[in-house]
């Protein structure tokens, strides 16, 4: 079986997340996905509204119809470290389990960088995810590869949204229906007064 792993700090999670999740979905066995605490970013929102915000999302792609049903949320599986995070999947699926990590472009440069970066990449395999604004740089793939890294670039041209671009601008068209909604409920952002004038004048 093939295991997708994909953490993402999910603040908030945008409808660029669905379209990268929609497209794991046709790859892989199973998609797994967490909220997560990413210890080189600041969150706004706490690591639960996160969660279910991320739910939320996961959902909404359950119900689509073009959507197979092979994605979950698994919170269970989130940790400051992802080599922690490895060895939960491999508790829940076994050892015979292929797993890739799932990891924006945005996170290749310091991907090195992170705790036991060379025992964790020669345990699983990576896809980098191209997004808007981060190009693939050359040398930092070179220094993946150097510590045992195989990596894979996803075929991927997700829609230019952000969740950087929802928190200072609170553009809802970055966000689903229901994460919107769920923001406006627990006025979790500073932009999302705005948003909510620009919900009742629509």
């Amino acid at each position: 079986m093939k295991i997708a792993l994909f953490g993402t700090s999910a603040d908030p999670p945008t409808a660029g997340h669905q379209a990268i999740l929609s497209w794991l979905c046709s790859k892989y066995d199973r998609v797994a996905v967490w909220a997560a605490d990413n210890p080189f970013k600041s969150h706004q929102a706490s690591l639960s509204h996160r969660a279910a915000m991320l739910e939320s999302l996961i959902n909404d792609l359950k119900t689509d119809l073009k959507t197979p049903g092979n994605i979950a949320l698994e919170q269970d599986l989130s940790s400051l470290r992802t080599i922690e995070t490895l060895a939960k999947a491999r508790e829940l699926w076994g050892d015979e389990t292929e797993f890739t990590l799932v990891v924006g472009s945005d996170l290749v440069a310091q991907l090195p960088r992170w705790y036991q970066a060379r025992k964790l990449l020669q345990q699983v395999k990576l896809l980098v995810v191209p997004r808007p604004g981060y190009a693939i740089n050359q040398s930092s793939l070179q220094a993946i590869q150097s510590i045992g890294g195989e990596i894979a670039i996803a075929n991927l041209t997700g829609p230019d949204v952000s969740s950087t671009d929802y928190r200072k601008n609170g553009n809802l068209e970055n966000l689903t229906p229901s994460v919107a909604a769920y923001i406006l409920i627990e006025h979790l952002y500073e932009c999302q007064d705005n948003s909510n004038e620009n919900l009742q004048v629509q």
